[in-house]
């Protein structure tokens, strides 16, 4: 309770993801916001929330209010993949766990490339998509969506990034995401665009 000797402080927002890469790279795009920034390893009895949905905007929301719920705080959440076309849209939802449990970025990475190969497609074209949710304890939820159109390489390149990065070439660039400086990076990617959204959002709050 305010006792009018200063202003309202805004509460903690748990960021809520257990991937160490996005997280740094979440943190980043949140480092203008004036708000403690809390995470999954300040909560260490707080049991995974499972990735049921089958659509981004489902699993987003999933984690989001799943995790709000058990810590009492904000959350914000987001769920994010790779869609390639000649594979039907795959990985998609299931970009994180492609191939089954085990693998490594570089295995997945791979698999990809031996996949779409199979297919004899030329054009390689694909898309990343960021859904981002933000969740208050109560359930109220606010969604924000991301898109960057590209195609996918022959080979991987790069050294910088995580998961998919080192295979996707944005369009417009001749350079892979992994190619590219990370600062650079987080200015045009996919999830530039739904966490700029997002950190407006919670500007507002």
């Amino acid at each position: 309770m305010n006792d009018g000797s200063g202003p309202l402080t805004p509460s903690p927002l748990l960021v809520a993801s257990g991937n160490p890469g996005k997280v740094k790279v979440l943190r980043g795009y949140l480092d203008g916001l004036p708000r403690e920034l809390r995470f999954l390893t300040d909560f260490p009895d707080i049991p995974e929330v499972a990735e049921t949905g089958t659509t981004f905007e489902e699993n987003a929301v999933l984690k989001a209010r799943g995790y709000a719920q058990a810590s009492g705080l904000q959350t914000l959440a987001d769920d994010s993949g790779l869609e390639v076309e000649a594979l039907g849209q795959a990985p998609g939802v299931y970009s994180a766990r492609y191939g089954g449990p085990g693998l490594s970025d570089r295995d997945r990475c791979e698999l990809l490339l031996r996949n779409l190969a199979d297919t004899g497609d030329a054009a390689r074209q694909a898309r990343f998509v960021c859904v981002v949710a933000v969740a208050l304890p109560t359930g109220e939820t606010e969604l924000f969506r991301g898109e960057r159109m590209g195609c996918i390489a022959e080979c991987m390149k790069g050294e910088y990034g995580f998961g998919y990065d080192p295979v996707f070439t944005p369009e417009g660039h001749a350079r892979t995401y992994a190619q590219m400086e990370p600062s650079y990076k987080s200015g045009i990617s996919h999830r530039q665009a739904a966490m700029a959204a997002a950190v407006s959002f919670l500007l507002r709050k």
